[in-house]
């Protein structure tokens, strides 16, 4: 793949996840919803916040009838990007479903992964977003839901730069660009425009 085919696949996706924020965007303003507000590393990340009591919780993001909306739950300790992924693709609790959670990221060919970076994420998916195989509500869970997992105490959730690499069959062997994005307001993910993908990262847990 010559490195002008590279850079073209790449902006085809970031114009593709700047329609799907456009239109997401309209209709949430149209249906008047309001954002709920995120719940909650400079250091070592832990990624988990404190509840009241010391209790420690992961934040994972499903889709409503009222748009994404957070379900809180309670962990023993440090979650990283890839075990707060493998908690979401398997969809929220029956007391979840009960709330009106679903879950509209799709079942995978492969398994995605997600490596923690400095102060972000790479997130790997099997799928095309450019050609609408991951529509904007299953990327904006998976992209919220990363940028909660495991943050630098100096970087907020709503800074954090998830680097996505669609298509990919093999996680960081891949040679293709990600794009960055960010979970923005109302837990719509928006592009990252200006922002380079961090480096290094942490093997998945």
């Amino acid at each position: 793949m010559t490195g002008r085919t590279v850079r073209a696949r790449a902006g085809v996706a970031v114009v593709a996840v700047s329609v799907l924020v456009a239109g997401a965007s309209a209709a949430l303003s149209g249906c008047g919803i309001s954002s709920t507000g995120p719940v909650r590393a400079g250091g070592p990340a832990t990624g988990v916040p404190q509840r009241p009591g010391g209790i420690r919780s992961v934040e994972l993001y499903f889709a409503s009838p009222y748009g994404i909306r957070q379900a809180s739950r309670p962990s023993n300790g440090t979650t990283t990007p890839q075990q707060a992924l493998n908690l979401l693709l398997e969809g929220p609790t029956e007391g979840e479903r009960a709330r009106g959670l679903s879950n509209h990221v799709p079942l995978f060919p492969r398994q995605p992964s997600a490596f923690a970076t400095d102060g972000g994420v790479d997130l790997y998916v099997p799928l095309s977003i450019s050609t609408g195989e991951l529509d904007n509500t299953a990327l904006s869970q998976l992209v919220c839901t990363l940028a909660h997992a495991k943050t630098r105490k100096d970087i907020p959730p709503d800074r954090v730069v998830v680097s996505v690499y669609e298509n990919s069959p093999v996680g960081p062997l891949t040679k293709d660009p990600g794009f960055p994005v960010r979970c923005g307001p109302q837990y719509v993910v928006v592009p990252a425009f200006g922002a380079s993908p961090p480096s290094g990262r942490e093997a998945p847990g």
